[in-house]
């Protein structure tokens, strides 16, 4: 008799996702470091991959955090329509294959760069929204 110990979540919506805070800080020490490569560190084309597939995983999981604040805003409103840019560009520069250089690990680096920055000017739209008003 086998008996499991986990449990299978079904989450379409990606809810238990929205609720973990991605670990910002050391993908952001990644991004620096990947961005001040001045060409062939000399590292293996299997590490440039690997670090490829850690900024595209992460790039990803940014991605729909974007999205997930972006939908929260009018679809009227500016950084909204800016975020949609964004993501868009993400969409194809993710489709694009890993391959293992510098220039491929570097264009991911820049791509997790541009995604905090969209999330950051996200929060600075949203937290007016979630400002109670003042009674008076």
């Amino acid at each position: 008799m086998h008996s499991s110990s986990h449990t299978v979540l079904y989450d379409p919506d990606g809810l238990i996702e929205a609720e973990l805070p991605l670990d910002r800080e050391p993908y952001e020490s990644l991004v620096k470091a990947v961005l001040a490569w001045t060409g062939e560190d000399g590292l293996a084309v299997r590490d440039y991959e690997q670090i490829a597939l850690q900024l595209t995983g992460h790039a990803r999981a940014l991605a729909s955090d974007v999205r997930r604040r972006a939908d929260q805003l009018p679809k009227s409103s500016g950084p909204r329509a800016l975020a949609d840019v964004v993501l868009r560009e993400a969409e194809d520069r993710l489709s694009a294959a890993i391959e293992g250089t510098v220039d491929c690990v570097q264009n991911r680096a820049r791509l997790v760069r541009a995604l905090y920055e969209r999330l950051d000017r996200l929060e600075a739209a949203l937290a007016p929204e979630r400002v109670a008003p003042s009674g008076g």
